[in-house]
């Protein structure tokens, strides 16, 4: 299955902040926040920091790094051949960072593929409900890509 990741972190080349996976099919979606150990950039703590916490009730947030990947894990584990999809190349950096959980040491995660696509024209900012939010950004990167992604 599909699943279209996006990630807010903490200035260029900055600690994640958080993550979200939202499949093509289904309502079962992830999403986690990274407490942040570093000074916040000025402008995340303007347009990040503030919506971190508008996703559904029930969602985890605020987990360590290695709970993080751990949710991943079994968060993907029952699909055989998921394709990451982004529209960022740090989106697919900042997964793959997270999957590490200590020197040579990775989570479990089945086979992946990643999909880095053209979206030119499309502006998470002008079109997700909540701009900003790893988790509305990805369903509107989601919905961008069910009209516009076989095009490309």
């Amino acid at each position: 299955m599909r699943y279209f990741l996006d990630t807010e972190f903490n200035g260029f080349g900055g600690a994640l902040i958080s993550m979200a996976l939202v499949p093509e099919d289904g309502d079962q979606e992830f999403y986690t926040s990274i407490p942040l150990e570093d000074e916040v950039h000025p402008w995340v703590a303007s347009h990040v920091i503030p919506y971190l916490r508008h996703v559904p009730p029930g969602v985890d947030y605020e987990l360590s790094r290695v709970h993080a990947a751990e949710h991943i894990a079994a968060y993907l584990a029952g699909d055989p051949a998921p394709v990451i999809i982004a529209d960022w190349p740090d989106d697919i950096a900042y997964f793959c960072q997270l999957l590490l959980v200590g020197p040579g040491q990775m989570v479990t995660v089945p086979h992946l593929r990643f999909e880095l696509v053209n979206a030119a024209g499309f502006s998470s900012a002008a079109t997700s409900k909540v701009p900003h939010n790893a988790l509305h950004d990805a369903r509107a990167l989601r919905d961008f890509y069910a009209v516009f992604g076989t095009e490309r």
